[in-house]
């Protein structure tokens, strides 16, 4: 007998959106030197984290799941914020709350807008649930808000997604020029605006929070700035009426206990963020500093990682191949003009010192 798979299942590729690192090493026999490509911390997670992990990972931590409405973590968050418990939604990640939200708003023929080369789990769960994905370029390796905008319009999107600041690219908009994008959506239509990277800038970099906007949700991550991108936990922010719609439908114990308490933790560290704010500052120089030294173009970075500039797609390619076989994981973007950078993570002083030998090594061949 055929297994019953719906029509649309049959239609897509069994595959994700990445290859991991693992793949990869897997397929080079060895593990690599320095984990460059995933853009996760290179400077570990809060010791306040850490010593609540080794409290209760042999206990409650472990054996009991986690709290299904996550109550503390979004008490603490709404503190941080200035807003209601019930504007915020904790869940497994930003990816996991990327695919309730398309649940949530798209059916089979629903149009959505993103850009060519952004973040591509958005399109992944796009394709899951059968919608229709409506794509414009960067434009001067930024997200185009006045094209996403046009582009919603000319479709009548329900759907916009934009990553500030990027991935992949590093580069952000200002406050004001995205409170303007926010404020020129089409009726109908919710910006699903992914801050994944919103620690690396300052308030004032980024637009106000406003809870009373129906057409906006807001995705941080615990991933990157707290470095607890393998626990798998991160939240969203919007209306509540917006809000609500998660919990119509999520996993109630996807987040589990030991995510939940090193996220209660890290918030209450007032250390950790300083100090992983100044060493990634610090990695970002060097980087621009290796470039500058090497003769390389790169863009300003306010994110975790820098993108290089390799001059095509294949130097890139290759490039990366050789860093990759010497045990160096890098990423780079995937479509043009975009896929001619290279996408330098932030690392330790002893992992850019690899990168910087081996990067000068293969450019002088």
């Amino acid at each position: 007998m055929s297994i019953p798979f719906t029509p649309l299942l049959k239609s897509l590729p069994a595959s994700v959106p990445f290859t991991g690192p693992e793949t990869l090493e897997r397929q080079r026999g060895s593990q690599f030197k320095a984990r460059l490509g995933a853009n996760e911390s290179a400077f570990g997670i809060s010791s306040r984290a850490a010593l609540a992990i080794s409290e209760h990972i042999g206990t409650s931590g472990c054996s009991w799941y986690g709290d299904p409405e996550n109550h503390d973590l979004r008490s603490l968050l709404a503190q941080k914020h200035g807003v209601d418990m019930d504007c915020l939604c904790v869940d497994a990640g930003i990816d996991a709350l990327l695919g309730l939200t398309v649940r949530m708003t798209i059916e089979p023929g629903t149009p959505v807008v993103s850009s060519l080369g952004a973040y591509p789990t958005f399109n992944y769960h796009v394709a899951g649930f059968g919608g229709v994905l409506h794509t414009v370029p960067y434009k001067n390796h930024h997200e185009d808000p006045d094209a996403l905008i046009d582009c919603a319009r000319q479709h009548n999107a329900r759907l916009v997604y934009l990553s500030n600041p990027d991935n992949p690219m590093g580069t952000s908009l200002s406050a004001d020029v995205t409170q303007s994008m926010i404020e020129r959506l089409p009726e109908g239509c919710i910006l699903l605006l992914d801050e994944a990277y919103a620690e690396f800038m300052t308030d004032h970099e980024l637009p106000e929070l406003d809870m009373d906007n129906r057409q906006l949700i807001r995705f941080r991550t615990f991933s990157k700035a707290y470095g607890l991108a393998g626990m798998r936990i991160g939240y969203a922010m919007g209306n509540p009426e917006l809000i609500s719609g998660f919990n119509r439908i999520r996993n109630h114990f996807a987040v589990n206990r030991l995510a939940q308490i090193a996220a209660v933790a890290s918030l209450e560290d007032t250390k950790i963020l300083p100090s992983v704010l100044q060493k990634v500052s610090a990695g970002r120089q060097r980087i621009y500093d290796l470039a500058d030294s090497l003769q390389l173009p790169y863009l300003r970075s306010s994110t975790n990682f820098v993108t290089v500039d390799m001059g095509s797609s294949q130097r890139a390619a290759e490039i990366l191949a050789a860093l990759n076989e010497q045990g160096i994981f890098l990423r780079k973007p995937m479509v043009p003009p975009q896929d001619r950078f290279i996408r330098f993570g932030v690392g330790t002083e002893n992992e850019h010192a690899m990168l910087a030998q081996a990067l000068g090594a293969l450019l002088e061949n």
